[in-house]
């Protein structure tokens, strides 16, 4: 991190950071496709496929004025200088160093900008979209490349979790034979025991709690009957939770549940999910985990495992355990504290769920 240059508060500030597992080779070509400012003050960006970002902003000193950069894997071949209109003095594409590219936005003087509060939103594996500024006058469009990605991967995606915001039915959810099967959902931790606590206080509890009953309902509405180990923040050991389980003729049990990094690293992201054994086991993590994944792009795909958790451990029947994501994490954390992202997963987990009954019968 550069140091802060004059105001201690707010001279160079890293505004996000986007972490994951497909990071380019050094002399690989760059990872950024496309990009355009548009007339509205949103810069959109189209990548290789789940491409590693880094963006910043940084005020103005007495050779540039205020600034905002992408940094991208993979090098540029034809640096460039191109000139901006309304408050964009100039957008510069270069090589920050090897195996870099770096795509720069600076702004003219007195340009009203509001960084805090800028969220930079993975639309599908491929695109990012950020508002930067509110044009007071006509601002024209400048940009390079096709925008949207002509191929049949891209129409698969189009009902990816940030395409349509407040749209629930973004995944259609398979169906299953009505009042054939029993699911046991588990919400891990609660009552006094509030498991992780993340970035502005979010806790594992409240999330996963919350997530358990839209993915109970979610199913409930396709014919499963599902029975959740809590309703409610109340105290409950591990134990109870097994035994109820196993007293129920369940076909499986998922237990829910937010992760925390030692030392609350801010740039651990992910989600991850276990089993104990079997193929059944194993499938069945292997369908939520695919799904999961759909709906947070960007955030790192940490695999399918075998786990010795208490929960999957003792259970009779196919268990999971679902990590939704990092409560400690930058890019998890902000996520998961949104009712409309813990919906998504809620779709995700019950898509994954309903795949493995229609597989196993």
């Amino acid at each position: 991190m550069i140091k802060f240059l004059e105001n201690k508060l707010f001279r160079y500030l890293s505004v996000f950071l986007f972490l994951n597992s497909a990071i380019l080779p050094v002399k690989s070509s760059s990872a950024l496709a496309a990009w355009a400012i548009k007339t509205n003050g949103v810069l959109e960006l189209r990548t290789k496929s789940n491409t590693n970002l880094k963006a910043y902003f940084q005020k103005a000193n007495q050779i540039y004025g205020d600034r905002f950069w992408v940094d991208f894997p993979g090098e540029l071949k034809n640096p460039r200088t191109i000139k901006g209109n309304g408050p964009i003095k100039e957008i510069r594409l270069g090589k920050p160093n090897n195996g870099k590219t770096r795509l720069v936005i600076e702004f003219k003087e007195q340009t009203y900008l509001s960084p805090l509060t800028w969220e930079m939103v993975g639309l599908d594996k491929y695109r990012w979209r950020i508002k930067l500024f509110n044009p007071k006058y006509s601002f024209r469009k400048i940009g390079e490349g096709e925008l949207k990605r002509k191929t049949k991967n891209i129409r698969s995606n189009k009902n990816l979790s940030y395409v349509s915001k407040g749209n629930n039915n973004y995944l259609k959810l398979p169906d299953v034979k009505k009042g054939k099967f029993l699911v046991i959902i588990d919400p891990g931790h609660g009552g006094p025991d509030p498991g992780a606590i993340g970035i502005n206080g979010i806790r594992e509890t409240d999330v996963v709690l919350e997530v358990s009953k839209i993915l109970k309902k979610l199913l409930s509405d396709k014919g499963v009957e599902v029975k959740l180990t809590r309703k409610n923040e109340v105290d409950l050991d591990l134990f109870p939770r097994v035994s109820f389980a196993n007293k129920t003729d369940a076909d499986i049990f998922v237990s829910i549940h937010a992760n925390a990094s030692r030392g609350k690293r801010r740039d651990i992201n992910g989600l991850e999910t276990f089993y104990f054994r079997g193929w059944k086991g194993r499938l069945l993590a292997k369908r939520i985990q695919k799904q999961i994944l759909r709906v947070s792009p960007g955030s790192p795909d940490r695999g399918v495992k075998q786990g010795r958790f208490y929960v999957i451990k003792n259970t009779r029947m196919p268990a999971v355990l679902v990590e939704i994501g990092f409560l400690t994490g930058r890019l998890d954390a902000r996520r998961l504290e949104k009712i409309t992202h813990r919906k998504r997963l809620a779709y995700a987990i019950a898509k994954g769920i309903l795949e493995y009954l229609d597989k196993v019968g």
